[in-house]
Formats: C-alpha cells, sequence, structure tokens
C-alpha cells in the first residue's frame, strides 16, 4: 500500500482542449506498467472539452451538477450525479457543463502502447453545444 499525501495543485484545462474554465485535479497516474489515468475534472458552466477521441476508450462518472455530452453523429445527452458514461475506443466525443451548471466528472482512461491517453480535434462550435436540450 502507498499513501501519496496531495502535494500536486490543481491546473487549469488549457485552451487548446476546453472551452471555458475548466480545472483538473490528478486523482491517478500510476508508475508503468500500468497505463492507467484518472483526473476530476471541473467544468464551470458552459464549459466543455473540444471533439476528441481515445485510443482505448473512456469512463466518465459525474459526481457534481449537470452536464452534457455527445458523441459525433448523435443527440447531445443530459448527465447528472452517478451517471457513468462509456465513449468507446476511438469514438470521437465531447462532453461538459450545461450553460448554468457546473458540472464535476471523474474522467478514467488508460494509454495505449504508445503511451497516448486522448487525441485532441477541433472545438465544438456554439451551434454543436446549443443544440443541448434544456435542462
Amino acid at each position: 500500500m502507498q499513501i501519496t499525501r496531495s502535494s500536486v495543485d490543481t491546473v487549469t484545462g488549457p485552451a487548446d482542449w476546453f472551452t471555458g474554465d475548466v480545472y483538473i485535479d490528478v486523482v491517478a497516474a500510476a508508475p508503468a506498467p500500468s497505463r492507467l489515468s484518472a483526473n476530476l475534472v471541473h467544468f464551470m458552466p458552459g464549459a466543455r472539452t473540444h471533439w476528441h477521441r481515445h485510443p482505448l476508450s473512456q469512463t466518465v462518472f459525474v459526481t457534481e451538477g449537470v452536464g452534457l455530452c455527445q458523441r459525433r453523429g448523435g443527440p447531445v445527452e443530459v448527465i447528472r450525479p452517478g451517471d457513468r458514461v462509456l465513449f468507446e475506443a476511438d469514438e470521437e466525443h465531447w462532453h461538459g457543463a450545461a450553460p448554468n451548471r457546473l458540472m464535476v466528472h471523474l474522467a478514467i482512461n488508460e494509454a495505449d502502447a504508445d503511451h497516448a491517453v486522448v487525441h485532441w480535434l477541433t472545438p465544438v462550435t456554439d451551434d454543436e453545444y446549443a443544440a443541448a436540450p434544456t435542462v
């Protein structure tokens, strides 16, 4: 067993990955040979990821607030605390907060053999985001 006291600061989500204010806390970054990572991601109202995909899938577990998510070509879905969303390997998608609510989720990922966890794509447009159902 190993206990690690929190010594890593919360970081601001980079603008080339996110639209709006996003804050990230590392939860797990296990040393090799593990390829698991987990982050607690805090989205302020209206904030969202850019379109992206994960080579070995991604699971997000919503812990607070109300969020939105969409896979490429599908409808925008509302997500709430306790919801688990599985994005299949290489499925293009985005996720974030509803326009007037914050959303926090635990993002669980596994790196592939080349150590890639995510491939970032284009920003979600305001029109794409506005297609969300009213929450």
